[in-house]
C-alpha cells in the first residue's frame, strides 16, 4: 500500500480530478518497483515562489524549478509504513511546460508526478540508463492511465 497525502499551498485552483490522478500515477509508479512496501509520500502543490525558496536552501539554486523531490531511502521495511518522501510539483511551471509542449495541465502535472516517484525509489536521470528506464516507465505508466499529450 501507498498512501499518498496531497496539499494545495498555491492559491491556485487544481480541477479536483488531478490530485486523485497524480496520487493514482505516484502509487502505480512506486508499486511497480515495491509491491510488498508500504509508504507514505506528500505531495504538495506550490506556486514560483514558494518552489524557488525551497530550491534555493535546498540545492542553492535561486530560480523555480517544476517539481522537486525529496527521497528519504528506507527500502528494508516492507512490513511496516514507512515515509518514502516528499514531493513538491510547482503549478505555475506544470501550466507554462504544458503549453509549451503542447498537451494538458492534467498530463504534466501527472507526468511531474511520475518523475518525482521515479527519483523517490532511487532513480537519477544523470545516469543515461536511469534515464532512458525512467522515461520508459513514465511513459508506460501514463500510457496504462490513457493519460496521453
Amino acid at each position: 500500500m501507498v498512501y499518498v497525502y496531497y496539499e494545495n499551498v498555491s492559491g491556485v485552483f487544481v480541477p479536483k480530478t488531478y490530485p486523485p490522478l497524480m496520487k493514482r500515477v505516484i502509487r502505480k509508479i512506486i508499486k511497480v518497483e515495491y509491491p510488498n512496501h508500504k509508504f507514505e509520500v506528500n505531495l504538495t502543490v506550490c506556486d514560483n515562489k514558494y518552489i524557488k525558496d525551497i530550491n534555493k536552501e535546498h540545492r542553492g539554486i535561486d530560480t523555480p524549478t517544476d517539481v522537486l523531490s525529496f527521497p528519504f531511502y528506507d527500502f528494508n521495511t516492507p512490513d511496516i509504513i514507512t515515509m518514502l518522501g516528499d514531493i513538491v510539483i510547482s503549478i505555475e511551471k506544470a501550466k507554462e511546460q504544458a503549453e509549451l509542449y503542447g498537451h494538458s495541465l492534467k498530463r504534466e502535472l501527472c507526468f511531474l508526478a511520475a518523475h518525482s516517484a521515479l527519483h523517490l525509489i532511487g532513480y537519477d536521470h544523470q545516469n543515461i540508463s536511469d534515464r532512458e528506464r525512467m522515461e520508459e516507465k513514465q511513459q508506460s505508466i501514463l500510457e496504462n492511465l490513457g493519460i496521453t499529450r
